[in-house]
């Protein structure tokens, strides 16, 4: 196993951080955590180093990056076929919802940013706005509990790369306690109760007491 750094922003804010920093851990992949304090005036000075594109995640293999959250979550895969459902057309269909995670929905990245230890309650006009996406979210997480439940309480049954891709937006329903039909809303609270999401919940916590988030 290569010895891995994965660079990340503030808990409380960085959704992309969180998809290979969930998919690692709940993989068991030992990896060292090295956190960039987002939204200050030296942040980009101490990111440019560590990141070709600016931004983070970044996963520094034996010392060589590889950054976006997507392109992390591949190469976490070579690492561990389990990052990805072992039968090819549930690989297909996980990483074609996890592309549309990747590239879509961003009215709701707009009005309803990644707050992962807030509770805000979003008035009408924003909730009218990201209504079709929450729709399609909701639609894409029924579809899947639908045809995978048997396997397992996870998007394809086991816990797998997609469900990293989409806990950002799990936490964003949480946050602005969106209302989902039943089998989205028990898979939202599924994902929650992870001992990687709540390890993650506490130090967000955490910043936001000490001032940082």
């Amino acid at each position: 196993m290569p010895e891995l750094e994965l660079v990340i922003g503030s808990k409380n804010w960085s959704s992309w951080s969180l998809r290979p920093w969930l998919l690692l851990r709940e993989l068991h992949i030992p990896f060292k955590e090295t956190l960039i304090p987002l939204r200050r005036p030296d942040t980009a000075a101490m990111i440019a180093p560590r990141s070709p594109s600016g931004w983070v995640p970044v996963l520094h293999v034996d010392g060589q990056p590889v950054w976006d959250s997507l392109s992390i979550a591949e190469f976490i895969a070579e690492l561990d076929q389990r990052a990805w459902p072992e039968a090819r057309m549930a690989r297909a269909h996980a990483r074609s919802i996890s592309a549309e995670m990747h590239s879509g929905f961003g009215t709701l990245r707009k009005l309803m940013p990644m707050a992962f230890a807030e509770r805000i309650q979003p008035d009408a006009e924003t909730l009218a706005a990201v209504a079709p996406n929450v729709a399609r979210i909701d639609a894409i997480w029924t579809d899947c509990r639908a045809r995978y439940a048997g396997d397992g309480p996870f998007l394809f049954g086991r816990f797998s790369a997609a469900d990293a891709m989409w806990a950002p937006v799990v936490s964003r329903f949480t946050t602005y306690g969106v209302v989902l039909s039943p089998p989205a809303e028990a898979y939202r609270d599924m994902m929650m109760a992870l001992p990687g999401m709540l390890a993650w919940a506490e130090a967000a916590r955490a910043e936001l007491e000490a001032g940082h988030a």
